[in-house]
């Protein structure tokens, strides 16, 4: 890869340049959690990212995931359409909610655990982590019943 002083032929962008991926393009090949549907657009293996993964996540009216992390990797998740509920914590015990236009940042090995805020409409977000493939942790913990809203 050139660096950014460095003029390129148009041959060179056509195939350097900008990658599209169409929405069909997207690959249910990746780790799941339970009660989501993980969709990756983005990743080394897919297309070659060199620092990113990207992808899209769909929540169905009522559900939530099971609790998980993503190892070494920082996550962003923009929620476009549908109310988010998150909950963190070694036992959940912290939650708040995000709806269309939000995001959450979820720094590298926090528990956490995302819920469809309604029980009628889909939940849908873009997800991005700042490493080339996916990393999904499933973990097992006792959740408080009652989390403390932030």
């Amino acid at each position: 890869m050139p660096d950014g002083s460095i003029k390129q032929s148009g041959a060179y962008w056509r195939h350097h340049g900008i990658r599209r991926v169409l929405s069909a393009e997207r690959s249910a090949d990746t780790p799941e959690t339970q009660g989501m549907g993980r969709m990756a657009a983005i990743s080394g293996s897919k297309t070659g990212s060199t620092h990113l993964w990207a992808g899209t996540n769909l929540i169905r009216p009522g559900a939530k995931t099971g609790a998980h992390h993503h190892g070494p990797l920082e996550s962003i998740i923009y929620i476009v359409r549908g109310h988010a509920l998150m909950r963190w914590g070694d036992r959940l015990e912290f939650i708040t909610k995000a709806g269309p236009g939000d995001f959450f940042q979820v720094p590298p090995y926090v528990p956490h655990q995302e819920l469809n805020a309604s029980d009628t409409e889909e939940l849908h977000c873009v997800l991005v982590r700042s490493g080339t493939e996916e990393v999904v942790v499933n973990i097992e913990l006792d959740p408080v019943k009652e989390p403390e809203w932030v």
